[in-house]
């Protein structure tokens, strides 16, 4: 048989890897900054390789490193999965799911508890940062995303069509001035989302008002920020049409009836090997029947 690391060398470098920090690391593991150091300088040793870029106070994955991650995490992590399984009374099928906050609050939460009387087996470990599909297999097995389209060489289902609404202060329609004119965007800061940049853009050029320019373009990695900024006065958001319906909030308003379809949707993806996995089939399939339905 052939010669292994230890396991928590690999463990130590698959966390090191996914924070990016020793220190971040170590926490996670419950483990001394230098111990966690030595484990990582025993798999550097057992290779033969350096497998990080060491910057400052962070910690970069090298060539060498991204190819032994790609391989490595998705192994341990079935490791983890199994051993949960056998120490718990029942089956465990855990799916690491990235997502952004605003659909996780608005659309999937609300109906989780249906997922988990259907199949109680299904716990999800929920991801919310930034640039999910890169992820996928370093940590995720899953990611709603946002996007225009989708990596061919993935697996992908559209789980929306959408349009792209101005959304705004009520009191920009009470004022003395109200604002009902596409010019006065002029006198207004646009609010954009990170995941959506082109929706200013993509509105204005279907409304057929090239133009128009805002006051300024404040961006944003927070869809409900966004929806706060707008209800306070701070700007008026290029945001999807089902984000304005499912927030209900009274102090938000639907700027100009101009319809504009949006060049964004949500799509679920994995890579198609993770299709193997029971737990990304059973959430794929339980998302597209009870979500997707309701919106494509």
């Amino acid at each position: 048989m052939r010669r292994l690391p230890p396991l928590t060398a690999i463990e130590a470098f698959v966390a090191v890897a996914r924070l990016g920090s020793v220190k971040a690391a170590a926490e996670e593991l419950a483990l001394s900054a230098p111990a966690l150091s030595r484990r990582l300088q025993t798999l550097e040793r057992f290779l033969g390789r350096s497998l990080f870029d060491r910057r400052h106070q962070a910690m970069v994955l090298n060539g060498d490193g991204d190819r032994l991650l790609a391989q490595i995490a998705p192994l341990l992590d079935q490791l983890s999965d199994a051993v949960e399984s056998m120490t718990s009374a029942v089956e465990v099928l855990r799916l690491r799911l990235g997502v952004l906050p605003l659909f996780a609050s608005q659309r999937l939460f609300p109906r989780l508890a249906e997922l988990r009387a259907a199949h109680p087996e299904i716990h999800l470990d929920i991801d919310t940062g930034a640039h999910g599909v890169a992820r996928l297999g370093e940590g995720l097995d899953a990611v709603i995303a946002l996007a225009r389209d989708v990596d061919p060489g993935l697996y992908a289902r559209r789980l929306d069509r959408n349009r792209v609404y101005v959304i705004g202060a009520r009191s920009l329609i009470e004022r003395s001035d109200p604002v009902v004119r596409p010019e006065q965007l002029a006198t207004l800061t646009a609010l954009v989302h990170r995941e959506m940049p082109d929706t200013f853009v993509a509105w204005r050029t279907a409304a057929g008002l090239h133009d128009i320019e805002p006051l300024a373009i404040d961006h944003f990695d927070s869809g409900a920020l966004m929806l706060e900024a707008a209800a306070q006065g701070l700007g008026v958001a290029f945001m999807h049409e089902s984000h304005f319906q499912d927030a209900a909030d009274p102090r938000l308003v639907r700027l100009f009836d101009i319809e504009v379809v949006s060049p964004y949707s949500y799509w679920f993806v994995c890579r198609p090997r993770a299709l193997q996995l029971k737990q990304v089939r059973i959430f794929r399939d339980w998302l597209i029947s009870t979500l997707g339905s309701e919106t494509v």
